[in-house]
This record gives structure tokens, C-alpha cells and sequence, in this order.
């Protein structure tokens, strides 16, 4: 079982707060022009997940899978104006409009399965997944705040895991692909995006972690449907920060582990950018002690 708290706060200047726009229906069909606005969001997530282990192998490999559920708070505000063209059956006539929304929603996030296979060759370590988004989350088209993307998502890629267990030294990077379904509310379709996650740390004890982790996030496939108003609309964002983490017994057979991120975002384009806060803990059976030798019992 993992339970994880999730803090983001980030902001978007004129490209996003356009977007957004359109996305709530909040700009006329017939307008032409200009947006100049602001958009700023605050999430305070809690994220639980399941995780059955099978004891069978598959092709060699250690299989699990995973439920997450996602419960928590988004505070979206957009502030800004609208200044153009209103093509009206008369002709065209000048249009500008300030707007300022304020939008806030607790509820039910969407639900993300795993499917993860996973091999072991001494210090090296594979990894192989497959997931997605199943829209069950709070989601209205027309609302700025959602828990929800409103649509279905697969997700699949692979990672590599260095772990020298005598040294300490430890290093990880994952590399996936998403392909998003079109929204059926707006009938706009999200391009193919690319996401790396990696961490590098150091055993400092047998239980004390620290390192750095990272992400890079770009849309490598263009925006488009119907509902499609602003263009190719490819959105990119970088985070780096620290991260520290605690593995302590519970009991004679559990063990638990808490891991404390905090993430800096940058170079983002068409993407809002921030900081945001991860701490996970997480409850998993103790690893087993190596078996005690014992003396051969010879007969006469």
C-alpha cells in the first residue's frame, strides 16, 4: 500500500489562459483577437494505491499490479482580457472584455491502473509498464477547476535501476509514452506526449536516502479535433529538485518507507509551471534476512 501527499502550485501566462478559454467555452465562437491573461492553480492531492504482487514469474520477470485512487482540492483562478473582432452578419465590430474566474472543487480524481513487470540481474534492474487514465474523476468542460481529464489515456515505456546495495549508490530513469483518446465533452484530442523521470541518491545507513530527482515532460505529437482552436499547441516543462527518504521496521514482518520530493519547474512552453511537493509512504512486506548457516549433520 502507498499513500502519497501531493502539493502543486504553478502559473501560466497568455498561451495557457487562451487555451483554457477555449477549452470552457468561455470565448465566442465568432471572436478574433487577443487574449491577455493569467492563469494560477493550487492542488492538494492525497493519492492511495494498492499493489498485488504475483508470486508466479512471467518470462522471468517479478509482475504486479496496482489501483490508484486520487482525492483531494484544485483552486484554478484566470484574470485577464479579451480584445478583437466579432464577426457578426453585419460585418465585423471591436470587442474587449476583462474576465476574472475563480474556480475550486473537493472531490474524486480519476482512477490509474498499473501493469509492471520487473527482472533482476545483480545491480541492474529492469523495468517494463503499461497504464492509463479511466475518466471516473470529477469533470465539467465548462468548469476552469477539475479532478478529472475527462477522457481515456494509455500510457507504456520502460525504466533501468542501478543499485549497488554495498555502496549505496542508486540510480533511476524512466522513460514512457502517452497517447490521449479524444474528449468526447469538447472534441479535442491531446497530441502523443513523452515524459523521463529519473532520481540518482545515496544510501547514507542501511535506513537514510538523500539524492536529486528529475522530469522532463514534452508533447511530441500535435493537438487536434474538432473542438481543436488553438493550433499544433505542443506543451513541454522540466522540473529538478531534492529528495530524502526513511526506511524503518514495523513490526517483525513490515516495513515502511517515507520519501519526501520537491520539484522546481522551468523551460516550460504552452505548459504552466511551478513547484510541487511529494510525500509518499509507503507499507510493504520486510525484506527477507539471508538464511543463517548451519553446521552438517553427519551419521554413522
Amino acid at each position: 500500500m502507498t499513500s502519497i501527499y501531493y502539493h502543486d502550485s504553478v502559473s501560466a501566462g497568455a498561451d495557457v489562459a487562451r487555451a483554457r478559454e477555449f477549452e470552457i467555452r468561455n470565448v465566442p465562437v465568432n471572436f478574433t483577437g487577443n487574449v491577455n491573461a493569467t492563469v494560477n492553480a493550487n492542488l492538494d492531492l492525497g493519492l492511495v494505491a494498492g499493489t498485488y504482487t504475483f508470486a508466479t514469474p512471467v518470462l522471468g520477470a517479478q509482475v504486479s499490479a496496482t489501483l490508484l485512487g486520487v482525492y483531494g482540492s484544485n483552486s484554478t483562478t484566470l484574470a485577464g482580457t479579451l480584445s478583437g473582432q466579432l464577426a457578426t452578419p453585419l460585418g465585423t465590430v471591436p470587442f474587449s472584455r476583462f474576465d476574472s474566474i475563480n474556480s475550486d472543487i473537493i472531490a474524486f480524481g480519476d482512477l490509474i491502473p498499473f501493469y509492471e513487470m520487473k527482472w533482476n540481474a545483480g545491480v541492474n534492474n529492469f523495468m517494463a509498464y503499461v497504464t492509463g487514465d479511466i475518466p471516473a474523476g470529477a469533470y465539467q468542460s465548462n468548469r476552469l477547476a477539475n479532478l478529472g481529464i475527462g477522457h481515456w489515456a494509455i500510457d507504456a515505456g520502460g525504466g533501468y535501476t542501478y543499485f549497488d546495495e554495498k555502496a549505496g549508490h542508486e540510480f533511476t530513469a524512466v522513460l514512457g509514452f502517452t497517447y490521449n483518446f479524444v474528449n468526447p465533452s469538447t472534441q479535442y484530442q491531446s497530441g502523443v506526449d513523452m515524459h523521463l523521470d529519473w532520481g540518482a541518491s545515496q544510501f547514507l545507513t542501511k535506513q537514510w536516502q538523500v539524492g536529486l530527482v528529475g522530469y522532463l515532460y514534452q508533447e511530441i505529437g500535435c493537438d487536434s479535433g474538432s473542438g481543436d482552436r488553438v493550433g499544433c499547441f505542443q506543451s513541454r516543462v522540466v522540473g529538478v529538485g531534492p529528495q530524502v527518504g526513511y526506511i524503518f521496521p514495523i513490526g517483525d514482518k513490515m516495513q515502511g518507507y517515507l520519501n519526501l520530493k520537491a520539484y522546481g519547474e522551468f523551460a516550460n512552453e504552452n505548459r504552466a509551471a511551478g513547484w510541487n511537493l511529494w510525500l509518499t509512504f509507503n507499507l510493504s512486506p520486510a525484506a527477507a534476512p539471508p538464511p543463517t548457516p548451519t553446521r552438517p549433520m553427519f551419521t554413522k
